[in-house]
């Protein structure tokens, strides 16, 4: 199979998952659940890249494992705290459903298919080292893959210090762990996955393409659906707690100033 017809067919793919979730989101009117098919649709194009792909094995299974590992462990993380509340859709959801009133419904289906479109757009790195065909492993790859672990090991970490703060203190403001110093930790080492994810691609033809991702998680993070969306909805439904909590710590780099 050709480099063009396995990105088609990855995007079909992520194309028909979206459509599906979509019909089940507006089924149960809880747009939320997108949030677990985002993650789960990176391990798909992992193992449609280890059937297709003719790259060089072991680096094709490093990469692909590496995404493997990392979108079912997040995934699962938001299935489960997701489907502990599928009555009642996560407050972001809620806002954009406002806001798209009448048409809520429609413009949520473009949504999910733009969601699905950019899990391919971010898989450049994926698809540029499954297709390497060149069998010594360099420096980039190694570093990238240690990068990977801790990254990783510290975004599971901050998802468990938050899931294990709100059972025993629902309603107030998680600042205890990696969330004293970062108010988006899980969101920082999120983005460090990236970058590995990029720096392992640079051991590859065309790799410095790979830097494409990090750069959109990273603005996605800042600018649109990440820091923005989940802070205005903590103001809303925290509100002073959550501003005096926004004075003492950093946005989103852990130990970084916090602005006064």
């Amino acid at each position: 199979m050709d480099n063009l017809t396995i990105v088609l067919l990855l995007i079909m793919v992520c194309a028909m998952i979206m459509a599906m979730v979509w019909g089940w989101a507006r089924a149960i009117n809880n747009a939320s659940v997108v949030d677990i098919f985002w993650s789960y649709n990176f391990p798909v194009i992992g193992i449609l890249l280890l059937l297709l792909a003719d790259g060089y094995t072991l680096r094709k299974y490093m990469i692909c494992g590496m995404v493997i590992i990392a979108g079912i462990r997040l995934g699962t993380h938001l299935l489960i705290r997701i489907s502990h509340h599928l009555a009642i859709e996560d407050g972001r959801y809620q806002q954009l459903r406002k806001e798209w009133a009448p048409h809520a419904d429609r413009k949520f289906f473009w949504f999910f298919q733009f969601q699905g479109l950019s899990n391919v757009l971010l898989s450049i790195p994926f698809i540029i080292c499954a297709l390497n065909k060149e069998s010594a492993l360099g420096i980039a790859e190694y570093t990238g893959i240690i990068l990977w672990f801790m990254s990783v090991a510290g975004e599971a970490i901050a998802d468990r210090q938050l899931h294990t703060f709100k059972i025993k203190n629902k309603g107030l403001v998680c600042n205890t762990g990696l969330w004293r110093y970062s108010r988006h930790p899980n969101y920082f080492f999120e983005w460090m996955m990236w970058v590995s994810y990029s720096i392992f691609a640079l051991g590859s033809p065309y790799g410095y393409l790979g830097v494409i991702s990090p750069l959109i998680i990273l603005y996605l993070l800042l600018k649109v659906t990440g820091i923005p969306a989940t802070e205005e909805q903590s103001l809303r439904s925290k509100g002073e707690a959550y501003k005096a909590y926004q004075r003492s710590t950093s946005a989103f780099i852990p130990w970084f100033p916090a602005r006064q």
